[in-house]
């Protein structure tokens, strides 16, 4: 299997972040990508390529061009300011507030209008490996259009909690959906998003909630205690052309192997009846029994048989890296599930 990784992803780092009250070390850090590279590299997964640069229309099939203009200039316009430091938004929209059709023109309401966290900052270089993260979930698609059965992008930083328009949850540009486009773009009619990602990819929910030819089903903590917190719920299943083909697993704090496996198999069944032709996997696995910032119980053997189930569907597949924090068993876990499908 080609793995397609850049050093790029070194150019954001956000240093801290504000956790529970306290101000901490960012769980998502440099360090991530490279342990899962040198996994890739220790059991011999197959050639790791460099991403090509890609032109930004295809960002733009999915992100609206005021967003990457925001995303790509705001951290100069942030020193043009007089600031120090990394930026970060000040506020966010409350229900209370009524709904606005296009982005103010202040700098700190435009940070509200474009964020919905403050789980990363954006740096003088954010911008640069945001986009390379997206040129590599591209170059996977290619590889996978070109014939190649499976291949893995190991972006970073990860994508799923990015919206048409919005960033947050350490995610400025979703990776797996642009990843999805490209495929539609390029021959196929249906494909299927399997987010097995601990946290709900809501920015993935947001940008094809309402399209028919992409089906995502996530498995994900319950949004009642865990973030993104509002949106993840069994309810949420899609609108207008788009109802039916969002399916939520919301699972509860504590979920064993058997529960989420359970889980896994009911969406895994819907989308073989959704007939895709190509397979996107948001592959987080911070659903281990030991990462700091989740509280599921899955352990490393359990990420091959997923790895095995995923092969079953016989589809062109992409993996696209997404969270996972608990950093000593995270290459392993990330490519368990990589040789779980090469062996099957």
């Amino acid at each position: 299997m080609k793995t397609f990784y850049t050093a790029d992803h070194h150019l954001h780092h956000s240093g801290m972040e504000l956790s529970f009250g306290r101000i901490v070390e960012t769980f998502e850090k440099p360090v991530r990508a490279e342990i899962v590279l040198k996994r890739v590299q220790d059991v011999g997964l197959g050639p790791v390529l460099e991403p090509a640069s890609y032109d930004r229309a295809a960002i733009e099939r999915i992100h609206t061009p005021d967003y990457l203009d925001f995303l790509e200039n705001v951290f100069a316009e942030w020193r043009a300011a007089g600031r120090d430091g990394e930026v970060w938004p000040y506020s966010w929209r409350h229900r209370s507030m009524p709904m606005i059709d296009a982005p103010p023109s202040g700098l700190d309401a435009r940070l509200s209008y474009y964020s919905f966290d403050m789980a990363g900052s954006i740096t003088e270089t954010t911008w640069r490996a945001a986009k390379r993260a997206a040129d590599t979930a591209l170059a996977g698609a290619d590889a996978v259009l070109s014939g190649e059965r499976a291949a893995f992008s190991l972006c970073r930083p990860p994508g799923h909690h990015a919206g048409r328009d919005f960033f947050g949850g350490y995610c400025y540009l979703n990776n797996a959906a642009i990843a999805a486009q490209r495929f539609l773009d390029n021959g196929h009619a249906r494909v299927a998003i399997f987010d097995v990602d601990y946290h709900h990819g809501n920015g993935t929910q947001e940008i094809f909630y309402d399209r028919d030819d992409v089906l995502l089903a996530s498995l994900h903590g319950d949004p009642d205690f865990e973030f993104p917190f509002h949106l993840g719920y069994a309810r949420e299943r899609g609108a207008g052309k788009g109802e039916g083909y969002n399916l939520n697993y919301p699972l509860p704090a504590g979920t064993p192997w058997s529960e989420w496996q359970a889980a896994f198999e009911d969406a895994h069944e819907k989308i073989r009846v959704y007939a895709p032709t190509a397979l996107v996997i948001s592959l987080g696995v911070d659903t281990f029994k030991d990462d700091p910032i989740s509280q599921f119980k899955l352990d490393s053997e359990h990420f091959t048989t997923i790895g095995r189930r995923i092969a079953d569907f016989g589809l062109p597949t992409l993996f696209v890296m997404e969270g996972g924090y608990a950093v000593d068993a995270l290459g392993i876990n990330a490519v368990n599930v990589l040789q779980g499908y090469e062996g099957a």
